[in-house]
């Protein structure tokens, strides 16, 4: 069962790692790129306070985002901000967030996101936590997969395994990382096994690594479609 009261802890947790690492760099380097292809350090925190408004949004029964035009606008228009500007952005939509999921609310209910896409709201709190967590290591300041707290990486790891089960693009895969396994692609008798450290499972998984780092077994890396 979904607990979004603990994954609001984890959130301000996770922020609070984030606003503390951000706060040791200067202006200059929020303008330089990030590990996101086209995107400076500016728009992924431009980018990590939009999203917790867009999610507040998503809870109080508005759309995400009035369109995927006017988010990109949004990320572009704040990316040049200067450092100060930025964290206390990140600083007072996250406090939104968390203020709007202290709410009174029924969490068993189906809200919808972007694209079409519907989830229960007792996971908009996890979702809000990967979006923190991956844009922290796209940052690119030290912080890496493999400092992602390890209940994050398995339950992210379960969410994209289910993610991509089914996809007809996907082979049937297993994937382990020596102690736990999951299971995606299309249904039926796993034809490729992936094998790798969790870190490496979830950079692969979540399109920041390549997958060098994992061995195959029963064919090569499978391909996976965009997130």
């Amino acid at each position: 069962m979904i607990d979004h009261a603990r994954d609001l802890v984890s959130v301000r947790e996770a922020t609070d790692r984030l606003l503390n690492a951000a706060a040791k760099l200067d202006n200059a380097s929020v303008a330089e790129p990030s590990r996101l292809p086209g995107w400076s350090r500016g728009h992924v925190l431009a980018h990590i306070a939009r999203n917790a408004d867009a999610l507040v949004n998503v809870l109080e029964g508005r759309p995400m985002y009035v369109s995927a035009t006017a988010r990109d606008a949004d990320i572009e228009r704040d990316a040049p901000r200067p450092l100060d500007v930025q964290l206390t952005d990140v600083r007072e939509s996250a406090a939104r967030f968390q203020d709007t999921g202290a709410a009174p609310a029924d969490w068993s209910r189906t809200v919808e996101l972007r694209n079409g896409v519907t989830d229960a709201a007792a996971r908009v709190p996890f979702r809000r936590w990967v979006e923190v967590e991956l844009h922290h290591v796209d940052l690119g300041i030290g912080y890496e997969l493999e400092d992602l707290p390890a209940e994050f990486v398995e339950r992210e790891i379960d969410f994209l395994a289910e993610r991509f089960t089914g996809h007809p693009d996907v082979p049937p895969t297993r994937l382990t990382d020596g102690t736990r396994a999951w299971s995606t692609g299309r249904v039926g008798a796993p034809e490729v096994t992936v094998t790798g450290s969790a870190a490496d499972l979830l950079g692969w998984l979540a399109g920041r690594r390549d997958g060098s780092g994992l061995s195959v077994a029963g064919g090569a890396l499978p391909s996976l479609p965009p997130l």
